[in-house]
């Protein structure tokens, strides 16, 4: 629940805007995560702990506006950076794994006023329930909390969706349980759906799809194309058509892997005879195999870039309740680079540090055909990008959980990332204009 402002050359704190946490908030297991703001004109927007989201004046951090985001305050949490479209400020809210209705929300970046709400669960009657064949009342789950991305070509959003609820018992929820795990498309004026593309159906392992949606334009596959790339949770790298949701390509990029044996031509993961076989007790192989973090793709290695864990999970349920434990706890954390045309890793780069230091912060591409991330060991890493090779590192000690970021200031380009309580911000020394 607070933001600041810095001087971008000198880290000088220009305001600083804090409220208490929330008190009584039911166990969003992303009770205080935060992953950024937004800037449009004289404002800047943050979600608290509560679900609220704040206008803050961009020069002085005063409060302009603020809006509770769910109706049911107490069950919900938020940790997303708001996304600008156009003239409007849109959000999404945690809390999937104890029973909230996920939903995206948006309204008017200038007064606060909401425009609409589109909720990832459907009620009775609408499209989708048909895919919930239990109690309506133990329908839920599908939360929004990692951004989406907006393309203004087409006008569409492209927005993410959590696991279905009960994660940890599926008895009473038979069915694909839409719009869970899924990237929705969406109508950025209205809320309305323009399609929707669902990773993992009936999802029992906690694979949320909420990896970052990378936007690309691109020849692919003899034409011109609109593309969407997506590394699941589930062990998959998708490319789908972004105008339609058709699935163009798909690949596993994990070594291990036994809950599916491929993907169907619709793009439905085919269930392996074991995974289908077990369930009060099930080995998943992988367990999350990427996650939210940052990811990038760079147009002339054609390659995208993420963080990957290899490691499984054994499950086991007794009577509504599920209990979970790392069958390996050495496991191990990559930095991989897939090819978008042939859906091959070309390269990968194990990080350093214990793999349950779940730290997932990202990678950042730039022109200069840079990757720069952070192993969990506290190294900040620069790497070439057309081979891997680590070209820099920076030492902090620190495990990191924010992703590296780049801007620009008379000229001069610097790197920044967050580790712990400090801000660490890295440029080239200036170039001499003496000659030699």
């Amino acid at each position: 629940n607070q933001a600041y402002a810095l001087d971008a050359v000198s880290g000088r704190v220009i305001w600083h805007y804090s409220r208490p946490r929330t008190q009584g908030l039911v166990g969003d297991a992303s009770l205080g995560t935060n992953r950024g703001m937004a800037i449009l004109k004289d404002k800047v927007f943050m979600v608290t702990d509560n679900a609220h989201l704040l206008a803050l004046n961009r020069v002085t951090g005063a409060l302009m506006w603020e809006n509770v985001m769910p109706e049911e305050p107490m069950k919900y949490g938020s940790t997303v950076s708001p996304l600008i479209v156009n003239d409007t400020v849109i959000a999404g809210v945690s809390g999937g794994d104890w029973g909230i209705r996920g939903f995206i929300i948006c309204y008017k970046a200038d007064t606060g006023e909401k425009l609409w709400r589109h909720w990832t669960i459907p009620s009775r009657g609408e499209p989708g329930s048909e895919t919930w064949n239990g109690q309506e009342l133990l329908r839920g789950g599908g939360s929004t909390w990692l951004t989406g991305s907006y393309d203004p070509e087409t006008d569409t959003l492209f927005w993410p969706t959590g696991n279905p609820w009960p994660d940890s018992d599926d008895h009473d929820r038979p069915g694909d349980n839409l719009f869970t795990n899924c990237i929705l498309a969406l109508n950025p004026s209205t809320g309305a759906l323009k399609w929707y593309f669902q990773f993992t159906p009936h999802d029992t392992n906690d694979r949320d799809a909420t990896e970052p949606p990378v936007l690309v334009d691109t020849e692919y596959q003899g034409q011109s194309r609109k593309l969407l790339l997506h590394a699941d949770r589930n062990g998959y790298f998708y490319v789908l058509d972004r105008t339609n949701g058709k699935i163009l390509l798909h690949s596993q990029f994990v070594r291990s892997m036994n809950w599916s044996t491929g993907i169907d031509a619709e793009g439905r993961p085919i269930l392996s005879a074991a995974f289908k076989a077990s369930h009060n007790r099930r080995t998943g192989c992988p367990d999350d195999a990427a996650n939210w973090s940052s990811t990038a793709f760079n147009p002339d290695t054609r390659l995208y870039y993420f963080e990957s864990l290899e490691q499984c999970q054994a499950d086991t349920l007794t009577g509504s309740l599920r209990t979970s434990a790392h069958l390996d706890e050495t496991g191990q954390k990559y930095v991989r680079a897939i090819n978008i045309d042939t859906g091959k890793v070309v390269w990968e780069n194990a990080q350093l540090g214990h793999v349950l230091l779940k730290t997932w912060p990202g990678v950042l591409g730039t022109a200069g055909r840079l990757v720069f991330y952070s192993d969990p060991d506290g190294s900040f890493v620069a790497a070439d990008a057309r081979n891997g090779k680590p070209l820099w590192h920076f030492a902090t000690n620190i495990a990191m959980k924010a992703s590296p970021m780049t801007f620009a200031v008379d000229g001069k380009q610097f790197i920044a990332i967050a580790a712990g309580s400090n801000i660490l911000c890295f440029g080239l020394p200036a170039e001499s204009t003496e000659t030699p």
